[in-house]
């Protein structure tokens, strides 16, 4: 069993970053992949970025790629989402969530999930 919770979250202009964390309770954190996800109003949840248990493998979602970077602290099981040129279009509700798989952009195959932490860029 894994305990995630996102934090970080908040209102930035376009263009500002933001780094999101993710703070696991539970054993074994470290053979999990993480992945970061979010929704926005009336959309499906979209794949943002996943990250291997090794930190070997990184994958992200075509709308962040360049932007965004994912990186892990095993040893103080956090997952983290560093947030750069951020866009209006960003607006959403992310969520940090674990799977053990060697990697994985399909929200279905994750076993555990936070309970999200708005970000807000106005333009």
């Amino acid at each position: 069993q894994v305990q995630l919770v996102e934090s970080g979250g908040g209102l930035v202009q376009a263009g500002d970053s933001l780094r999101l964390s993710c703070a696991a309770s539970g054993r074994f954190f470290s053979i999990y992949t993480m992945g970061w996800f979010r929704q926005a109003p009336g959309k499906e949840r979209e794949f943002v970025g996943a990250i291997s248990w090794r930190d070997t493998i990184t994958l992200y979602g075509d709308s962040v790629k360049g932007r965004f970077t994912i990186s892990r602290d095993n040893a103080k099981n956090t997952v983290f989402l560093q947030m750069n040129s951020l866009k209006p279009e960003d607006t959403a509700v992310y969520y940090c969530a674990a799977v053990q798989a060697l990697i994985e952009s399909r929200p279905a195959a994750y076993n555990y999930w936070g309970q999200g932490t708005q970000v807000t860029v106005s333009s």
